[in-house]
């Protein structure tokens, strides 16, 4: 049968390498063994039984066969609501769009009135004489051109008043941006990007592979009783000085022998790791020990192998050894395999009988392990009696217990201190993933993300919950486990819409895709994303590192200030010259500032002003400030206060010269008028050029 012709009720047979083909439950089978992390974006693979009987689409068997009762089909399965998910629009106005557009607008109007206005006042008294000598409807050529030279004027204070220069700094303030965060190992997919994560305000951070290494990597290890910090930069001399050297011979047998993964050489002569992601971690470790994988593997023969399975949780196999006579190694969860054991390996290499207080130790190592986010492994061996067959059953009992292994995804270096960074910030991260609650509090609190007063949530409990406690939920929630790709998407349709936030995701699966949509900026990860990730996002971190996120966010604020500085210098050049005509217009009938020179100064100010003002890179001190947010004020008081300042300041200046520029000067004759409107021209550019005196990088723009 083939896949589209799958309904509702059929029973589906599923074996190792399948891809499950629409939602489902466990009917029968054993050691099912699914791999989720098209959907979760966790690698660690997903025990099926009667205790956990779900099937999604999509997802692969990895190891077991059984029989499935198909759910749901097609858009409806959590694949096909996925596929729905990414193809939803999400091409929202950036904060600073919706910002810029209402100053436009504001803007625009003011510009409109003046030029009425001033067209009206310059007018009004040629109009009048015409009517009062009864030639209203009488106009030479010479009375045409006045009116003209008045709506030039007119028109050219709309010019002037529109910040034509403000599209160009935007422009070059995010062009100058993506050069730069290039260089910090931040690809910019879409350019309005660069600013809108400086006005972030919640980052919706993935775990695996974003605030940890998406590495499985064996952090501590407890031998012949000794526990060993295996980060540590002495391990290494530590394994093969202070351990004995028979334990660490046993210990190397047991990894490199009892293991499903290979060690091999690729064609450009590196060396690679396969297997699943504890089985590469092990490996890795006894590597790191100084053991050679195709030696200890040479050195005996594997002829019985009970492979891993939800029911044992454990792996044995039996070697024959060189000398003759067999030996068992085995490995898996710690309580079940240390129960298995009657011996342990003491620091001196001897082997003894296990006691209460000796296992009450090894118990409380697992017990410290477990509450670490480890994920601990017990390894033992066994010799077997000279009369054991390998037709026999591998024994359950008489091991000699090796040691225990604790296993995570280690956190990256300089997480803690980004999200610390952030806070301080005004940022607020929260981590979602799809692991098990235990282990993301215990990655959570190690990043700074889960405080005392947080909230810890899975996805189930998540789902539950209606419209209202939501919205009493979330403010509190730090971390949401255990979650699905709609989940994700949920959590941030809630935060853009209900509590107006700025939404940052980071993702990495083809899982978060529909996240990276619907949030205000999508940050997908450059090495382990998947193609359906990247395409979805707006940025890509090319070092799938957070501390690059904290990098994306300081240059976005850059832009954001560097915005603002233009906005601030345009629209006092702006001020001056409306107040300045329309002024004279009313109290003299004549504009001192003509369409030509007006025009000059838009030019230069727009220009000039745009290039030296949007290239300004950022500062430490712009993540200490707090967000601006979707509710901020592009123009904010202290800009009013400058803007306001400037221009009654410039004003004044105008209008003493405008009123007292004759006698100040000593100007007669009939080119007087010309000469001061001159004057107060070049006296109108160098105030602008004054300006910058507080910010000497605009002198480079100008000069």
């Amino acid at each position: 049968m083939l896949i589209d012709d799958l309904l509702p009720g059929d029973v589906v047979h599923l074996a190792v390498g399948d891809q499950v083909p629409a939602d489902g439950l466990f009917i029968s089978g054993y050691s099912v063994l699914v791999n989720e992390s098209s959907l979760t974006g966790e690698s660690e693979p997903v025990v099926i039984n009667e205790d956990n009987p779900f099937l999604l689409s999509g997802t692969k068997v990895l190891d077991g066969s059984c029989k499935m009762l198909v759910t749901a089909v097609g858009m409806r399965t959590q694949w096909g609501k996925l596929m729905a998910a990414i193809t939803e629009s999400g091409d929202d106005e950036t904060p600073l769009q919706v910002k810029l557009n209402k100053v436009a607008n504001i803007i625009g109007n003011i510009g409109l009135c003046f030029a009425l206005l001033t067209f009206v006042v310059l007018s009004q008294g040629l109009v009048a004489q015409k009517y009062l000598d009864g030639l209203l409807l009488s106009w030479s050529g010479d009375d045409v051109l006045e009116i003209l030279q008045h709506f030039s004027v007119a028109v050219t204070i709309i010019v002037v008043a529109v910040p034509e220069g403000l599209p160009l700094a935007v422009t070059l303030s995010l062009a100058f941006a993506m050069k730069k965060m290039m260089k910090d190992k931040a690809l910019v997919r879409q350019l309005a990007a660069c600013e809108t994560m400086g006005s972030a305000t919640i980052i919706c951070s993935d775990k695996t592979g974003t605030l940890t290494t998406n590495r499985m990597s064996v952090v501590k290890a407890c031998v012949c009783g000794n526990t060993i910090e295996v980060n540590s930069p002495r391990a290494p001399s530590i394994f093969s000085s202070e351990l004995p050297e028979a334990a660490l011979e046993i210990l190397l047998e047991s990894i490199f022998n009892n293991t499903a993964g290979e060690v091999v050489i690729s064609q450009d002569g590196r060396r690679q790791i396969l297997g699943t992601p504890t089985e590469v971690a092990l490996l890795d470790f006894a590597l790191l020990m100084g053991g050679g994988f195709k030696e200890k593997r040479q050195e005996t023969k594997v002829v019985k192998v009970e492979p891993f399975n939800s029911t044992k949780k454990r792996m044995s196999i039996i070697l024959e050894l060189p000398g003759g006579g067999y030996r068992a190694h085995c490995k898996g969860a710690s309580e079940v395999v240390l129960a298995a054991c009657d011996k342990f390996i003491d620091a001196r290499g001897s082997i003894v009988a296990l006691n209460n207080t000796t296992t009450n130790k090894l118990n409380g190592i697992i017990e410290t392990f477990s509450k670490e986010a480890l994920r601990t492994l017990c390894l033992a061996y066994r010799e077997m009696d000279d009369g054991f067959s390998i037709d026999e059953p591998i024994p359950l009992r008489g091991y000699t217990c090796i040691g225990i292994v604790g296993i995570k995804d280690p956190v990256r270096p300089g997480v803690r201190q980004s999200v610390a960074t952030c806070r301080s910030a005004g940022i607020e991260v929260r981590m979602i993933t799809g692991d098990n609650i235990n282990t993301a509090k215990a990655i959570a609190r190690e990043c700074g993300i889960l405080t005392e007063d947080g909230i810890a949530i899975e996805g189930a409990e998540f789902r539950e919950k209606n419209h209202k406690e939501l919205i009493e939920l979330i403010p509190k929630m730090q971390v949401l486990a255990r979650s699905s790709p709609l989940d994700k998407h949920t959590l941030v349709k809630h935060l853009r819409t209900t509590f107006n936030e700025v939404v940052a995701v980071t993702g990495d699966g083809t899982n978060d895709a529909p996240a990276l949509r619907e949030a205000d900026i999508g940050l997908a990860m450059g090495i382990a994303g998947t193609e359906v990730a990247k395409e979805s996002a707006d940025v890509v971190i090319l070092d799938d590192n957070f501390s690059t996120i904290v990098t994306v966010a300081k240059w976005g604020r850059s832009v954001y200030v560097n915005i603002q500085k233009f906005v601030q210098f345009q629209l006092t050049v702006n001020v001056v010259a409306l107040l300045v005509n329309f002024s004279s217009a009313c109290f003299t009938g004549d504009a001192p500032l003509t369409a030509v020179q007006l025009l000059w100064v838009n030019m230069i100010m727009d220009t000039l002003g745009a290039l030296a003002l949007a290239t300004e890179p950022p500062d430490d001190n712009l993540m200490k400030k707090a967000p601006v947010g979707r509710r901020g004020k592009f123009i904010t008081k202290v800009m009013w206060r400058n803007i306001l300042g400037q221009s009654i300041f410039q004003f004044a200046v105008m209008w003493y010269l405008q009123t007292q520029g004759k006698y100040l000067f000593g100007l007669e004759g009939s080119d007087a008028d010309t000469v001061l409107n001159t004057i107060i021209f070049n006296t109108f550019v160098f105030c602008q050029v004054n300006q910058p005196l507080r910010n000497p990088h605009i002198w480079f723009g100008i000069l």
